[in-house]
């Protein structure tokens, strides 16, 4: 475990914080007027490889061999000029910093980071992170790579849990949640039941790598929720008349898959970033990436069965308990998570996927985002 410090003076500014694999929504802007909650789990940490934040260059400023060498091979609105490598962590686990409340960006109902780094060290002044709790943000503090230090507090070697213990511990996240929005009569909010955030962002990225894993070809993906989730995108977005390809799942706990297999949506390991892959033959499979919450549900979904009453009911006798609300409307990926994993895929390069980025940058694709 780590504590971030000063790189000004030395003081401590964060509780033992242990590291884990960067979420998938991360830099979601979800809805409008919602209420989300904090981004990471208390007393963990990671890490945005490249550059976040302000300032930020348009396209037609940046050279496109500039933008290749950093991993960018499609154009997009803007690139980050900030520095790689900023710190995510949770508000509560915080120390020793106060916040500058002038410095809260475009904001409406909170602060959103447009402005650059809004808290300083407490002893020093430095400013050391920026705080976001706009609406329809993640509620997160994002460490400045260049003004803290990590140190050691802990030393004692921790392996990170396995893939049978990620299965069995791991609770998977339910595909549709509440959203709390600003604006109710007394509490201050509201709410309605949505799709959940944190799978349109999981569905944003893999769609990505479904099209680049398609080569230009159909692809279909197993029945059910999974289908829910990706095949109307995929016909909208793939030509047809091609031979078919299949995606299926594929991962610990699961049957190996064919040795014929060309898609495989695996999980993700939430603590090492690491993406699950078969052995022998389907090794060449192409892996989509799914956060692991995400797969797990989707490879051993929960059923919402009765219930098995207690009290007054008789034992053995089941009462029905409502099933969750279920959103009013289709399933919708992500649409900036996607684009910011496409323009990222060298596939992206080929004609017919960078057509696809240029019809995203002119239409908004309501039908599919």
């Amino acid at each position: 475990m780590f504590v971030f410090v000063c790189a000004g003076c030395g003081a401590e500014l964060t509780a033992p914080l242990s590291r884990v694999h960067l979420p998938a929504h991360a830099h979601q802007k979800y809805g409008n007027g919602a209420q989300l909650p904090v981004l990471m789990q208390s007393g963990t940490y990671a890490v945005e490889p490249e550059p976040w934040g302000p300032p930020w260059r348009e396209w037609e400023e940046v050279d496109p061999d500039e933008a290749a060498a950093g991993g960018v091979y499609a154009p997009l609105h803007a690139l980050s000029d900030g520095a790689p490598g900023a710190i995510v962590t949770a508000p509560g686990d915080v120390r020793g910093t106060r916040l500058i409340a002038e410095k809260r960006g475009g904001a409406c109902c909170g602060i959103d980071g447009a402005d650059g780094p809004n808290m300083a060290c407490e002893v020093c002044g430095l400013l050391v992170a920026t705080r976001i709790d706009d609406c329809s943000l993640w509620q997160a503090v994002w460490l400045a790579p260049n003004s803290v230090h990590r140190l050691p507090v802990d030393v004692t070697a921790t392996e990170p849990l396995s893939w049978t213990e990620l299965t069995e511990r791991t609770e998977g996240i339910a595909p549709f949640e509440p959203i709390s929005t600003w604006g109710g009569p007394r509490s201050g909010s509201c709410h309605y039941w949505s799709w959940s955030p944190r799978w349109e962002a999981a569905a944003g990225r893999a769609l990505a790598h479904l099209l680049a894993a398609s080569e230009g070809h159909p692809v279909t993906v197993p029945n059910g929720l999974t289908e829910e989730v990706f095949q109307r995108a995929l016909d909208a977005l793939l030509p047809a008349g091609l031979q078919e390809r299949y995606a299926v799942l594929a991962g610990p706990g699961l049957p190996a898959p064919d040795e014929g297999a060309e898609i495989l949506l695996v999980p993700v390991h939430p603590q090492t970033g690491q993406t699950w892959l078969p052995a022998g033959p389907v090794r060449s499979a192409y892996p989509v990436p799914l956060e692991f919450g995400v797969w797990l549900w989707l490879a051993f979904p929960t059923p919402h069965l009765p219930v098995p009453a207690a009290g007054r009911v008789p034992e053995g006798v089941l009462r029905d308990d409502p099933l969750p609300p279920r959103p009013g409307y289709l399933f919708r990926a992500d649409r900036k998570t996607f684009q910011h994993t496409l323009v990222r895929l060298p596939a992206v390069r080929s004609s017919w996927l960078c057509g696809i980025v240029q019809d995203l940058s002119r239409h908004r694709r309501p039908d599919i985002f």
